[in-house]
């Protein structure tokens, strides 16, 4: 199958706006003998005029002949191997060799690890592996050439989000697919084929039984991406939020307006993001949380019912334990509360800005409140070093030496000569003798 072809006046990816390590690695292999294309989202995005966040690289070099031309780099994974190239300041490259549909299933034994599922393949033949249409582009840094075999210029086109091959099929091949799918119609705007729809309403509880790492990973990257407002609008359409967060669900569903203020707590935080703020994980699920904080905690993590179960489906407990306490420090905030103590905590900063981001959803001054008599921002900080050296002084005075106190070899230990090294020169007079 010969794919559509864009020449270099057709198209509008220049090499000035790929990452200098991703060609780096691209020429590389080209120089070795090798095909090596740019794939994947990096050329979605590119497409659309969006700066891409990875570049990953396709190529028909093996995994250990990548290894081997790439001393800075390391074998991922064991079914099928990738290569990370690794460059300074954290930054990574994906290489991934071209894959073929195996011509029979791999299938292991129970209790063992899966064999490599090395099938090989063409550039051709790794498109029509891929998941979505537009996600199966190609670059071609040599010819500055985009290759398509699947139209997906054309679904890029019309604004629409479709599966290569029978979209049922892809879903219950891995079922994370359901979540990517509502992420990127939600991110570039897309519209959801009808088909696709359908087969991710019918398929929704198989998404318990993906791979709790790689769930949890998409659904972070689904919150914490652009549109996630429209994201949980759509996860609510297909019914997905129902099974993934149940109890969130029943919450949302059954207090007036509470889905509203869920969505306009995650455009905060887009809109907080997009001028540059750093948002941790914890922070994000708060938000989303957020009616519960405000109304529910009561100021006790044991009244949060809105992240019950998180943890069952693969949230970390630190993460978990994280936004429990957030959500507690909403509650504090509004009804201005235990301030004080709070301000002792380490998550206290986090947990202000997060007030300051949701409080005009519920009507509320966004200016943090203070406690008391001191103010967060010198007060309690003043008081609290006060009250540091206060202890530091009075532990100085319990650990000063005192009279007949003897050493742990059990002589007499000279307790003028102690005295006289803390406090100076001076008459001392010596216990008298017991009769």
């Amino acid at each position: 199958m010969h794919p559509r072809v864009l020449k270099r006046p057709e198209h509008p990816i220049s090499r000035r706006q790929i990452d200098v390590i991703a060609l780096k690695v691209l020429y590389r292999l080209i120089d070795a003998g090798f095909v090596a294309y740019l794939v994947g989202g990096a050329v979605r995005d590119l497409m659309l005029g969006r700066r891409p966040k990875d570049f990953d690289v396709g190529t028909t070099a093996h995994p250990e002949e990548v290894r081997a031309l790439f001393r800075n780099s390391r074998l991922i994974g064991r079914r099928f191997p990738l290569v990370h190239v690794y460059f300074g300041g954290g930054r990574i490259i994906e290489v991934a060799t071209f894959r073929a549909n195996p011509n029979s299933p791999v299938i292991s034994s129970p209790g063992t690890a899966a064999p490599y599922d090395n099938s090989f393949g063409t550039a051709e033949q790794d498109a029509f592996r891929r998941d979505f249409t537009i996600n199966a582009l190609f670059y071609d840094p040599g010819t500055f050439c985009v290759l398509d075999y699947v139209s997906g210029l054309a679904d890029l086109e019309l604004g629409l989000l479709r599966t290569i091959g029978e979209p049922e099929l892809r879903m219950r091949e891995d079922p994370v697919r359901m979540v990517r799918a509502v992420r990127l119609a939600a991110k570039l705007g897309f519209a959801i084929e009808p088909e696709l729809r359908a087969a991710i309403e019918t398929c929704r509880k198989l998404v318990l039984e993906a791979s709790p790492p790689r769930l949890v990973e998409e659904i972070h990257r689904m919150l914490a991406a652009d549109g996630s407002a429209r994201a949980l609008q759509l996860m609510r359409e297909m019914r997905l939020l129902e099974v993934l967060m149940p109890d969130w669900f029943a919450y949302l569903e059954q207090t007036p307006g509470a889905w509203d203020r869920a969505a306009r707590n995650l455009q905060a935080l887009e809109a907080a993001r997009q001028s540059g703020a750093a948002l941790s994980r914890p922070m994000i699920l708060a938000a989303l949380f957020a009616d519960c904080g405000i109304y529910e905690a009561n100021g006790s993590s044991a009244h949060v019912p809105a992240i019950k179960g998180l943890t069952e489906r693969g949230f970390s407990r630190a993460e978990t334990s994280r936004t429990r306490l957030l959500l507690c420090a909403l509650w504090r905030f509004r009804t201005r509360r235990r301030l004080d103590r709070m301000a002792r905590q380490a998550y206290y900063n986090e947990a202000k800005s997060l007030y300051e981001l949701v409080a005009p959803t519920y009507g509320l001054d966004p200016t943090a409140p203070t406690g008391g008599r001191n103010s967060y921002a010198g007060g309690v900080a003043n008081r609290t070093q006060k009250e540091r050296r206060t202890r530091r002084r009075r532990r100085s005075r319990r650990t000063r030496p005192s009279l007949g106190v003897r050493s742990s070899n059990g002589e007499a230990a000279h307790a003028s000569g102690q005295v006289a090294a803390l406090c100076g020169p001076q008459t001392l007079v010596s216990p008298a003798p017991r009769s």
